[in-house]
């Protein structure tokens, strides 16, 4: 049985980056293409992070453009999903906007150490796709799924395919 790809819509690709949690910024460094596992954080319509202003990740911001991406996957399935941003990748330095990010949802990054310097991805572009099996239409979510007490279900909650709207 084959799978077909779907494009997430932008509503769609906004609900799965508000979960918040762990993705991958890919940029350009003076050594090359690189790409980082960060904690971060949807605040309105930027990518937030923290890092040490000594990593690479940290010594391109401002002056890079760059990629962003989450997914979620099930191998067995063959089913799962994408959301990739691309834009340019900023420092945060009003410390106005510094302290609204702290109180709003602050990314907690998993790595130890002093990371307080925050930057943003202000994307140009957000795409999104899913992956699921051949037949499936593209408004449905591809497997069954539990259901909470209230009857709606989280894309956390339910098995992979198509993320729940």
């Amino acid at each position: 049985m084959g799978a077909q790809l779907h494009e997430l819509s932008h509503e769609e690709c906004l609900r799965l980056l508000s979960r918040g949690g762990v993705g991958r910024i890919g940029f350009t460094s003076p050594s090359g293409q690189q790409i980082v596992p960060v904690s971060y954080e949807l605040i309105d319509d930027a990518i937030v992070c923290r890092t040490t202003p000594y990593s690479e990740l940290g010594r391109v911001a401002g002056s890079t453009e760059a990629a962003f991406e989450i997914d979620e996957l099930d191998t067995q399935r063959r089913t799962g999903w994408s959301v990739v941003a691309r834009g340019r990748l900023y420092v945060v330095v009003r410390q106005a906007e510094v302290a609204a990010i702290k109180m709003a949802r602050d990314p907690d990054p998993w790595a130890s150490g002093v990371r307080q310097l925050y930057l943003k991805l202000v994307w140009r572009e957000l795409t999104g796709r899913w992956i699921g099996a051949t037949g499936v239409s593209a408004s449905t979510p591809s497997t069954s799924s539990p259901s909470s007490a209230t009857g709606q279900v989280s894309v956390a909650q339910r098995p992979l395919g198509r993320p729940s709207t």
